[in-house]
């Protein structure tokens, strides 16, 4: 029994410093935590293999190479940014605005098809354990995607607000540039970074979400090494939601704990 409580305390003892560290780096004396800004593809929903398909096979029938893996380094861009990437580095051109709406089309009819609409296991227990703690959850996505926007009510009742979503279609940067999460910021109520912690997937996303200022949460549910993760940015990485949910009570205790940055 002495062995598991020292564990248990070294882990804790760890999870205070990590925190402690976002505070010190960013010049606040704690968090007041009011929100948790959830990414959707890939923390949510288990649909990045399915995007990563379709834009494959987007690409090679527009005659452009790709590989199905580098869709997962693209994750949180809006499409059409992803579009014009790939089209400079195989034609040495920007895309123009008709062939990134055509691509994106296309794209989003194979998505349509293939996606079987599976949701991350432990992703609504974690949606609503943060609810139980009277803490908003904000949705910050760069998709655009309407077959999974649609289906947010569906698969996770009473979690998110129409005002409180943060999509492809209200920002002008996607990802990796912080706009969309200082966007999930004013959303919840022009809340400053110490108020929130986002939880992410994808080091783009990872990356927006550190240069917003935000303390940052990375759940590994792809086929990227964790390296990719912590290099972004993420202040803690974990394996899977199951793991999240496990720590959340940890996690929030330490949030809610005034002194922790002193």
């Amino acid at each position: 029994m002495k062995c598991k409580n020292y564990t248990f305390a070294q882990n804790f003892s760890k999870m205070i410093n990590e925190f402690s560290q976002y505070l010190q780096k960013n010049i606040f004396i704690s968090f007041d935590l009011k929100a948790v800004l959830f990414d959707m593809d890939g923390v949510l929903y288990d649909s990045m293999k399915y995007h990563a398909r379709s834009w494959y096979e987007t690409m090679t029938e527009e005659g452009l190479d790709s590989t199905p893996e580098e869709f997962y380094m693209h994750e949180g861009r809006v499409g059409s940014s992803t579009i014009d990437i790939i089209m400079y580095r195989e034609r040495g051109m920007h895309a123009t605005e008709e062939q990134k709406k055509r691509i994106y089309k296309r794209k989003s009819e194979l998505f349509s098809l293939y996606n079987e609409g599976d949701t991350i296991p432990y992703a609504y227990d974690m949606l609503k354990a943060v609810k139980s703690k009277g803490l908003d959850c904000i949705l910050v996505t760069g998709s655009g995607q309407p077959t999974l926007l649609d289906k947010l009510d569906d698969n996770f009742p009473d979690i998110f607000t129409k005002n409180k979503m943060v999509t492809a279609f209200d920002v002008q940067y996607g990802k990796p540039h912080p706009e969309p999460y200082l966007k999930g910021l004013e959303k919840g109520g022009n809340l400053k970074p110490n108020q929130a912690i986002v939880i992410e997937n994808a080091p783009m996303g990872v990356e927006a979400a550190s240069v917003a200022g935000l303390f940052t949460i990375a759940i590994n549910t792809g086929p990227l090494d964790e390296k990719v993760l912590w290099d972004a940015g993420a202040n803690i990485v974990l394996p899977s939601m199951k793991a999240l949910l496990d720590n959340w009570e940890d996690y929030y205790t330490i949030l809610s704990n005034k002194k922790t940055g002193q």
